[in-house]
Formats: C-alpha cells, structure tokens, sequence
C-alpha cells in the first residue's frame, strides 16, 4: 500500500476514526495490527523479517540493560550483526557476490557461489536503523529497555514512517505510544494540511516531472547534453518533493492522531553550503549517521586529516546506506568530498562572506552561494540517477561537451511542470525568509483565504496530479 492510491485513504480514514473511538487501552493494538496490514500490502510473508529483527533487539535491550562491562558490549555486537546480517542477505550480498565473481574472471578463476534470487523487503534500510538506535540508545544509558513488547513492536512498525522514516529516536516516539491522545482540532487540521501539500508534491510536482527526466535518463544516449542538464534539474527537484512529501505525508497522518514525528526536510535547496545542505535533507537519516558513526569516530575532535577521513568514510557508508551500486557510493564520496574541501577552504570562504556581508552584496553573495550549492548537489544526482556507473559518465560528459537543441516532449506538461515548480519555490522562499507573511495562502489569518488555497490545492491535485500509483523513490531503500 502506498499512500499515494485510494486504497491509503480508505486505510487512514478507517484506522484514524477507529483510534478516536476506542478505549485508550486498546488504541496499541489497532496501530499495530494495522501496521501489519499496510505492510504486508508488499509482500505478505516478509512481515516475519521484520518479527525476526523486532525479537532480536528486544530481548537485545533488555539483556543490555542487566549486564555490564564485556557481557554488555558482547550483546550489543550480537544485536547489530544479528539486525545488519538480514540486511547484508536481502540488500548486499549479490552487490559483494557480483563483484568477486567478477574479480574472480579476471583472475581466471572459478567462482562457484550464484546470486541469491530474493526480493529486497520494502523500507528494510529504514526500520533496521530505527531498530539500531535503539538499542544503542539503550547501550549508552540514554533510553530504558521497552519491557512491553507490542508496544516496541510498534516503535519499529507505526505505519506512517514504517518504510521511508523520518527513522525516528526511542526517546521521541515511544514515549508517545502511552499517551492518551484525544481528538484535538489543532493536530488534526495542522496534520491534514501537511498531508495536502505532500500529496501536492508528490503527485503534481515529483511524478510529473518524472516523465521528463525518465524519458531523457533511460534514453540518454539518444539526447543531448542540453535535455540531460534539463533532466538532471528536474530530477533535483523530483527526488525532493517525492522524499520531501512522502515526509509529509507520514508526519501529517502521525499528527491527525497527536503523534509528533521529527521534521525531515527543512528547504535544503536554499541551503548556501554543502554543510548547511545536509542539515536540512533527509535530517533523519544525516543526524543518524552523525550520532552513530561520524561523532564515535572523533568528528571533528580530531587532527584535520583525520576530520576529513571521517566525513569521507561517514559519506561513503550513507551512499552504500542507499543501494547496493558503484553510482550510490560514488554519490556518497562525492558529497563527502565536497564536505571535506568544505573544511579546508572554511577560512578563506569566512573571509569572502564578511567581505561581501552588506546590503546588495550580501543578498548576491547568498545566492550566488545558494545556485551554487544546488549544482553541485544536481551534479551529485547524476550517479544517484543513472542506471548504472557507465551510464553516469556517458551523461556528464554530454552535458559538459555536446550541447544541442532542448528536448521538450510534451508542452503541456512541460508548462505545468515549470509552472507548479514556481509555485513551490515562491512558497517556499516565503517560508525561508518570511517574507510578505500578510500574502501567505497557507497559513493566512483570513479564514477564507486559507479555506480557498485548501480548496484550490485539492482541485490542482485532482486536475494535474499524476495517478498512475508510482511508489516513492526512496522505497526501494
């Protein structure tokens, strides 16, 4: 079940009304019984994957939390190989078998061992990190061992964030699950409009421009590099609002029921540095990475050589975190090599900033700044784009030397997608620098200016959305 189908309204209507008319008491059994439900929508029988995991990390924490010194040290690493070994199975070993059965026939060897021929489970990535932190967190002191077992159950498997996060924190969310949430007027409309303006994003903005970049991407070899460039801003923008509204989509669903779920997306693209980009997107997953692997191994506490190897090994591991492909490591050192430069030019480009740090200059220092992010992150997209490494290498290199007539295909749809992507950019830069904050539509004081801009989103969706049930991007994660 993906939310942007009939069948998710139906299934949220439901399970919202029936959250609100049952006892408190019971309100944990229906979320986890109708997370169940929503996943094994997929593939029915890999709801026992996910049991084996839960199991694992339960009985993990508690262990954890009784023993001390070697013993607990010892039950943690069974925890993360025992949770990583079923993700190594189902995500990475043909990668790694692939790879040494290739190096195997240039060695003129015989390499007896076959691809495991499995479905890779839906949001694996994502769940298995939540399990994780967990029992991390419960390692270091700073979360109690959840001796409820369905209610840790539901920590791993709530239904909005279950396959494409935000991969939340036990002390954000567990908690929560205790709580009695009545129905509240303010969540409910605050959840509600967040949901309206990811499917906005979803279906009008990121699966119409899909068309584009799918038909020039999976044909680059008979496009030039001026419909590439083209292609390669639009899928920016795509991968943005499919992540970015799936995000709001699972946090407003959350909200509907008085469940506060972490932010994920802050406006990354009008970030005005690598660092600065990598605060604002997918904040889930680049605060993880941050908290369980950059910060243990010295951070930034350390030698700068030894600053710049973590960022590189932190980056690579988040782009192996993606897929199992050359083009999403390649993706991941490449944004670890920005960072990196990033540190050692942070002197110089301080000094440039001030200089220009008045007035006019200011505003075209940050902007200049801002364009200037945005194409390296695009030119990053490449490799998380293209079908293969090959095929990343054949693109940049039309973009950069074979410039000829822009493709447009469909005008319509061209015209429709430039012009929502204008309107996503003006709200957004309101939002960002609150600007004209009496004009905004969204959260106008005038009742009826914010009922005409709900009502006038729900007919573009219904007008210009893009219904042919196309997942999330990030799904396959």
């Amino acid at each position: 079940m993906i939310f942007n189908s009939f069948e998710f309204l139906l299934f949220f209507l439901i399970v919202t009304s029936l959250y609100f008319l049952l006892p408190h008491k019971f309100r944990w059994v229906l979320l986890l019984f109708a997370s169940c439900v929503f996943y094994m929508f997929f593939v029915p029988i890999y709801i026992f994957i996910l049991l084996i995991t839960i199991l694992i990390d339960y009985f993990a924490a508690i262990y954890i939390s009784k023993s001390e010194g070697r013993k607990k040290k010892l039950y943690l690493l069974i925890s993360i190989v025992s949770t990583c070994l079923v993700l190594f199975i189902f995500k990475y070993f043909n990668f790694f078998n692939d790879n040494f059965k290739l190096l195997a026939q240039y060695a003129h060897w015989k390499y007896p061992i076959g691809a495991l021929k499995i479905l890779l489970p839906i949001g694996l990535s994502f769940h298995t990190f939540q399990s994780l932190s967990y029992v991390i967190e419960v390692y270091r002191g700073n979360q109690k061992p959840e001796t409820h077992f369905g209610i840790y159950a539901l920590y791993v498997m709530f239904y909005p964030q279950l396959v494409a996060g935000p991969i939340e924190r036990p002390q954000n969310i567990l908690y929560q699950f205790y709580e009695k949430h009545n129905f509240n007027y303010d969540n409910v409309t605050y959840g509600l409009k967040l949901m309206l303006w990811g499917y906005f994003k979803k279906v009008v903005i990121a699966d119409r421009l899909s068309i584009y970049v799918n038909t020039i991407y999976n044909n680059h070899q008979h496009h030039n590099g001026t419909s590439l460039l083209l292609a390669t801003v639009f899928f920016a923008f795509q991968i943005y609002c499919d992540f970015s509204g799936y995000s709001d989509i699972a946090i407003g669903s959350a909200r509907v029921m008085g469940f506060k779920l972490m932010t994920n997306f802050n406006r990354p693209y009008f970030a005005k540095s690598i660092s600065e980009f990598w605060k604002r997107w997918h904040i889930s997953l680049s605060t993880w990475f941050k908290d369980y692997v950059y910060i243990p191994m010295g951070g930034n506490r350390v030698i700068k050589p030894l600053v710049l190897f973590n960022l590189l090994v932190t980056f690579l591991l988040s782009g192996f975190w993606h897929g199992a492909n050359w083009t999403y490591i390649i993706w991941g050192g490449l944004n670890g090599l920005y960072l990196a430069i990033g540190v050692l030019l942070y002197n110089t480009k301080s000094k440039i900033n001030h200089k220009f740090d008045k007035g006019y200059s200011s505003f075209f220092n940050q902007l200049i700044n801002i364009i200037f992010t945005f194409f390296l992150i695009a030119f990053s997209w490449i490799f998380f784009r293209a079908n293969s490494l090959h095929d990343a290498v054949n693109i940049i290199h039309k973009i950069l030397f074979e410039k000829g007539k822009l493709f447009i295909g469909d005008n319509k749809s061209m015209a429709y997608s430039i012009c929502f992507l204008t309107i996503l950019l003006i709200t957004e830069a309101i939002e960002e620098y609150k600007l004209f904050n009496k004009f905004s539509l969204y959260n106008n004081s005038s009742k009826l200016v914010r009922h005409l801009t709900y009502y006038s989103l729900i007919i573009i969706i219904m007008l210009f959305g893009v219904f042919d049930s196309s997942q999330f991007i990030y799904f396959q994660f």
